[in-house]
C-alpha cells in the first residue's frame, strides 16, 4: 500500500525525511502489469535477441521498421497515448516497466523509445486537437513512424542556439524551412519528424510538424557509431521544406520548452531502460562465471567476482528503487493535478516538471550504473570479454552512448543544483531553514552519545539524514561565498549533485527495503537488506570525497577547518562487514543464476 501524499514535492527529499509507506516499490507491480512486463520480456527473446548481428548489421533497411511494426501489433508504441486516440492509456509507472524491459534491447530500445517518447509525446502533450486525431492514431499502431530533430552541428546541450530557421511564405499558407539537423535517431525511416526552428529572427525556437512527404528532405548515409550500430542515426537536411501553417506545433517561440519538457520524461525513461540492460548484463554475466572453470573449479566461487556480481546487483538494486520511487511521485501528482481540474496533457507535463530535479538525478545515476555493470560484465569474462564473438562486446559498446543522451551527464548535474536554487530562490522549496540548522548545528557540540533507539534502519536514517546535511552544508557556503557567480564554479555544482544524487538513492533502498521487510519480514527479505546497507556505506563514502573536494575547493583557514570537521561527522556511519555481506548477496544471485531481484 503507497499512501499517496500531495505534500511530496520535486526536490523536497533533500529536506525532509520520507517514510516507507508513501513510496511505490517495484515488488507491488499488480497482476497486469507483471503480464505486460512479460510480454516484452518474451518479445525481445523471440524477435530482438536473436537476430541482433542483423540489426546492427543494417544490411536491410526495413528491418528496424518491420520490428516496430510488430511492437505496434503488441500495443508497445502505444501505452502512454489515450484510448480515444488509439492507444492503452497505461499509468507512467506502467509505461517506466516497458520502457524498462524494452532497454535490454540493444539498437531496438533506441529505435523504440525515441518513436514513442521524444517523437510522440511533443504532439500528444502540445499538438492541438486536429494535429492529435490526425497524426496520433498512427503513431500509435506504427502505421507512421517519428523522429525528433533538434540537434544541429553547432547547437548540442546549447539547444537553443540553432541555426535552422522557417519563414512564412507570401501567401501565408506555409513555413519555408531551411536547416540541417545531426543524430537524429530513427532518421532513415521516420515518416513525421517533430522539428525545432526560429520564426525569422526569434530569439527561441519554434517547433513543426514535418511529414516527409512534404518534400525538400534530404539526408546523409547512416553514421557509423561506437554502438548501437542498428539504430538508424541520420544528418537530415531541410531545403525550401513547405510545412502548411496549421502544422505548428503549440505556440511560435514555444520550442525550447517543449524540449526541455520532454526531456524531462525521456530522462527518467533513460535510467530506467539502463536499469533493464543492467540486469540482462548481470544474468548474462553470472551464468558465465558459473560455467568458466580456472584452477579447476568455477570462477564464481572467488572472492574478486564475488564483489563484482554483489557491486552490480546492488547499484542496479538501487537505481531501480529510486526510478520506481520517482516515477510513482510524478503520477500521484499527476492525478492531484487532474483533480484540481487540470486538462490531462498540461497535468502530464507539470507533473514531470515538478520532478525535473529527480529525472536528472536518475538519468546520471541509471546511465552510469549501466557503465559500470557493462564494464565489469567485461572482467568477468575476461578474454572472452573483450572478443567480439562474446556478448559483452555489444553490451559495453551499446552502454557508452546514454551518458550523451537525453542531456550529457556534465549537464544534468549542473541542471540538478540549478533546479534546486531556483526553487530555493522562489521560496518553492525551504532550503534556508535547514541551511541555516545544520550552520547552528556546527558550531554546537557534537552528540557522541549512542542511539538508544532500537528498530530497523535506526542507525542506518541516522546517518542518511546527517548524509543530507553534509549535503545541505556544502551547498550553503558555495552558496554564501560565490553568490551570484556560482554558475561558473562547475567543478563545485559537480560534487555538490554527486552529493545530492547519493543522498536521493540511498534513501529510496533503504525505504524500498524498509517497505518490504514491512510486507514479508526481515528474514525473507535478509539479502535486500544486505544491498540497502552495502549502497549506504558507498554513498556515504562517495559523499565524504565529493564534499571534501567542493570545500577544499572555496573555503581556507578556520572555516575550511570547521567545515571539514562537520563534514567528518556527517558523513561517520558504524562499521559492518561489507566483504560479508558482498558475498551473501552474490552467492544468493549466483544460485539463482541470473539478477533475481
Amino acid at each position: 500500500m503507497t499512501v499517496a501524499t500531495k505534500t511530496i514535492k520535486g526536490g523536497e527529499f533533500l529536506i525532509r525525511e520520507t517514510q516507507a509507506n508513501e513510496i511505490f516499490i517495484p515488488e507491488e507491480f499488480n497482476e497486469e502489469q507483471l503480464m505486460i512486463r512479460q510480454q516484452c520480456q518474451d518479445f525481445l527473446e523471440k524477435e530482438i535477441h536473436p537476430r541482433l548481428d542483423e540489426i546492427d548489421s543494417m544490411k536491410q533497411p526495413e528491418l528496424m521498421p518491420s520490428l516496430l511494426d510488430k511492437a505496434g501489433e503488441l500495443g508497445l508504441l502505444g501505452t502512454s497515448v489515450p484510448q480515444e486516440l488509439g492507444g492503452f492509456g497505461m499509468d507512467f509507472n506502467t509505461a517506466m516497466l516497458i520502457a524498462e524491459v524494452l532497454g535490454a534491447g540493444h539498437s531496438f530500445a533506441v529505435a523504440i523509445s525515441a518513436h514513442t517518447g521524444i517523437g510522440t509525446l511533443p504532439i500528444l502533450y502540445y499538438g492541438n486537437e486536429e494535429q492529435k486525431k490526425k497524426y496520433i492514431p498512427k503513431l500509435a499502431t506504427g502505421e507512421w513512424k517519428a523522429a525528433y530533430c533538434l540537434t544541429e552541428p553547432d547547437s548540442g546541450s546549447d539547444a537553443n542556439s540553432g541555426k535552422t530557421k522557417a519563414v512564412l511564405s507570401a501567401d501565408g499558407k506555409h513555413y519555408v524551412i531551411n536547416g540541417q539537423k545531426m543524430w537524429i535517431t530513427n532518421g532513415g525511416f521516420a515518416d513525421v519528424y517533430v522539428v525545432f526552428a526560429k520564426i525569422d529572427n526569434d530569439k527561441n525556437l519554434s517547433a513543426f510538424i514535418v511529414e516527409k512527404a512534404f518534400g525538400g528532405i534530404t539526408m546523409n548515409e547512416e553514421e557509423k557509431k561506437m554502438g548501437i550500430k542498428g539504430s538508424s542515426t541520420r544528418q537530415i537536411f531541410f531545403n525550401d521544406c513547405k510545412v502548411p501553417v496549421e502544422n505548428l506545433l503549440s505556440e511560435r517561440e514555444n520550442g525550447f520548452k517543449i524540449a526541455v519538457n520532454i526531456l524531462n520524461i525521456g530522462r527518467i525513461k533513460l535510467g530506467v531502460a539502463a536499469v533493464g540492460g543492467s540486469k540482462k548484463t548481470i544474468s548474462t554475466a553470472v551464468n558465465y562465471a558459473k560455467e568458466r572453470k580456472q584452477f579447476g573449479v568455477s570462477i564464481a566461487t572467488f572472492g574478486a567476482i564475488k564483489h563484482k556480481i554483489a557491486e552490480m546487483c546492488t547499484k542496479v538494486f538501487a537505481s531501480e528503487s529510486a526510478h520506481y520511487r520517482a516515477s510513482q511521485n510524478i503520477e500521484d501528482a499527476y492525478h492531484a493535478l487532474i483533480a484540481g481540474g487540470m486538462e490531462p496533457g498540461k497535468a502530464r507535463l507539470k507533473s514531470l516538471e515538478e520532478f525535473a530535479i529527480e529525472c536528472a538525478i536518475l538519468k546520471v545515476h541509471g546511465s552510469e550504473v549501466l557503465d559500470f555493470t557493462v564494464d565489469e560484465g567485461v572482467q568477468i569474462y575476461g578474454g572472452m570479454g573483450f572478443s567480439a564473438e562474446g556478448p559483452m562486446d555489444r553490451a559495453y559498446r551499446d552502454a557508452r552512448i546514454n551518458r550523451i543522451f537525453e542531456g550529457t551527464n556534465e549537464i544534468n548535474r549542473l541542471l540538478t543544483i540549478d533546479m534546486i536554487l531556483k526553487r530555493a530562490m522562489k521560496g518553492s522549496l525551504d532550503l534556508m531553514g535547514p541551511a541555516t540548522a545544520v550552520q547552528k548545528e556546527l558550531m554546537g557540540i557534537p552528540d557522541f552519545g549512542a542511539s538508544e533507539e532500537e528498530g530497523l534502519f535506526v542507525k542506518e536514517k541516522k546517518a542518511l539524514a546527517n548524509l543530507k546535511k553534509a549535503g545541505l552544508m556544502a551547498a550553503g557556503a558555495a552558496v554564501q561565498k560565490f553568490m551570484m557567480k556560482l554558475s561558473d564554479e562547475q567543478e563545485v555544482l559537480m560534487n555538490l549533485a554527486d552529493m545530492l544524487i547519493e543522498g536521493y538513492v540511498a534513501e529510496s533502498v533503504l525505504l524500498r527495503v524498509e517497505k518490504l521487510i514491512g510486507q514479508r519480514g526481515e528474514k525473507a527479505c535478509e539479502i535486500e537488506k544486505e544491498m540497502a546497507i552495502i549502497y549506504l556505506h558507498s554513498a556515504i563514502e562517495k559523499a565524504a570525497s565529493a564534499g571534501k573536494a567542493a570545500i577544499t575547493s572555496f573555503a581556507e583557514g578556520d572555516e575550511l577547518r570547521l567545515m571539514l570537521l562537520g563534514l567528518k561527522r556527517f558523513t561517520k556511519i558504524d562499521t559492518y562487514n561489507l566483504k560479508q555481506a558482498r558475498r551473501k548477496v552474490a552467492d544468493y544471485v549466483i544460485e539463482k543464476g541470473k539478477y533475481p531481484f
